[in-house]
């Protein structure tokens, strides 16, 4: 599912300072971890490894209260080597992502070489170990982003609805503080919304965020950690943009303002077709997941929205209707669709998807343009006219004109009833249509390279008819005219 929450992983990687990529020591890099490093490398964000699920090599003796490398020390020889052996294959994998790689312990240039820690998150072996070595890293290497600031900055991260507190939001806090009772300014569908904090929520210690826990509540919250947030009117949030706090009445239209040309300018950064889908999702973060998805899958789309689905959406995506009609079709990530814009999109002829899986969405549209396809093909089939070239055979001319009838075989392409024909070395002169095709006297709809037929050539109506040996000869080609 990496295409899907890569887009998550993007966000995330801009808001740190340092990261721990996990990295399943029984698989090595996946095409997620990849993902991620792509990510972290193109953010210029420092990281260590966690080279996880040590405790599931052969024999291998917990000890989760020492140092990792003298855990690995005490483990029989047949446990040891199939570590070396997996740790290796890791390192030469991380090298062909362009990065090298050691064991910590072995490590003696952190700036030039990621560090691998020895972990497994089920026994506890070498946690302590990269809890150490994060913290050497981040005082040897970061210390200006150690420095305190206090000037907020906050992001949006997802927004949820907990039972018996309403709406809220997960925000991480990265700067600054907040306080019960802030009056904050967030992302909205319909715009910015203002509102005051009721309460800051943090989980227990040694808990997430993203599990269900009985939360804490707390009157102020300082950086730098992920908090949750209740409040009035949340329910309209955008996920994927900044928090903002004013702290005077003055300063809330500044403010107002300022998301609103933060979503503009993110919006008009995506690079639109002038023929495609039309594209809505519930949050800015989904949106983009979406239309990277559409992207690798080479579905191109026209427009994009974030929330429910309305009747001016619908009429943005019945444009197509006028310049490609296989793309007059909404693709809803997540979203409600109003009852009145479902009306006008069964009125006008728009087809709205709607679903809250990417790939289930994927699939009925891919469903719709491969049925939309065969409609068409069914549509058409009559006046289709398909390449083809013939050599005419002088021993079978049974009938010279009006209509033609003669054996011939087919030198390339195919040949169908209804095709038009014309003789290259004769200035293209079109000698009729093909009306009938027989092999072994029995009639056939098409002819392919390399078969013997006879077929039937009748007058183009309205021109007058062409005859064998006057307007064309034996030694003339025939082709289809395209």
């Amino acid at each position: 599912l990496f295409q899907c929450h890569s887009n998550l992983r993007n966000r995330g990687s801009s808001l740190c300072d340092i990261a721990i990529l996990v990295v399943d020591i029984m698989h090595g890099l996946e095409p997620q971890t990849i993902e991620s490093i792509n990510l972290l490398k193109s953010k210029k964000c420092p990281f260590i490894v966690a080279l996880n699920k040590i405790d599931r090599l052969y024999d291998w003796k917990k000890s989760p209260d020492t140092d990792v490398a003298v855990t690995l020390k005490k483990q029989k020889k047949n446990t040891k080597d199939e570590f070396e052996e997996r740790a290796k294959a890791i390192i030469v994998e991380f090298a062909k992502q362009g990065l090298n790689a050691a064991l910590f312990y072995e490590n003696k240039d952190p700036r030039t070489f990621v560090s691998l820690v020895p972990t497994s998150a089920h026994t506890g072996d070498g946690m302590g170990s990269l809890i150490a070595l994060l913290v050497e890293l981040t005082q040897t290497m970061l210390t200006k982003r150690l420095a305190e600031c206090q000037e907020l900055r906050a992001q949006v991260m997802e927004v949820k609805a907990l039972p018996g507190m309403g709406t809220t939001i997960d925000v991480i806090l990265i700067n600054g503080c907040l306080k019960e009772g802030d009056t904050i300014i967030v992302p909205g569908v319909e715009g910015p919304i203002v509102t005051q904090i009721r309460g800051l929520l943090l989980p227990p210690p040694m808990k997430e965020l993203r599990v269900k826990n009985q939360y804490e509540k707390h009157k102020e919250v300082v950086a730098a950690q992920g908090v949750k947030i209740l409040g009035k009117d949340l329910e309209k949030t955008l996920a994927g943009l900044p928090l903002l706090v004013a702290y005077k009445d003055d300063e809330v239209p500044v403010l107002k303002d300022e998301l609103i040309h933060e979503l503009k300018q993110t919006l008009n950064a995506i690079k639109l077709e002038e023929k495609g889908v039309y594209v809505q999702a519930s949050t800015l973060g989904s949106l983009e997941a979406l239309l990277e998805f559409l992207k690798t899958s080479e579905v191109p789309y026209s427009g994009i929205n974030i929330g429910p689905v309305h009747k001016k959406d619908v009429m943005k995506a019945s444009v197509m209707l006028e310049h490609d009609p296989q793309y007059a079709v909404i693709l809803a990530f997540d979203v409600r669709i109003e009852r009145d814009a479902q009306e006008m999109a069964d009125s006008l002829g728009v087809r709205i998807f709607s679903a809250e899986i990417i790939y289930h969405l994927f699939d009925a549209f891919t469903k719709y343009r491969q049925d939309y396809k065969k409609q068409k093909q069914e549509e058409f089939k009559h006046i289709a006219v398909f390449p083809c070239k013939m050599k005419i055979l002088p021993q079978f001319i049974f009938n010279s004109r009006d209509p033609i009838v003669m054996g011939v075989v087919v030198e390339a392409g195919q040949v169908k009833q209804g095709t038009p024909m014309c003789v290259p070395s004769k200035n293209f002169v079109e000698i009729g249509i093909v009306t009938s095709i027989e092999i072994n006297h029995k009639p056939v709809e098409v002819a392919k390279k390399g078969q013997e037929v006879c077929v039937k050539i009748e007058p183009i109506p309205g021109e007058s008819p062409k005859m064998y040996g006057r307007h064309f000869e034996a030694t003339d080609i025939l082709v289809s005219k395209v």
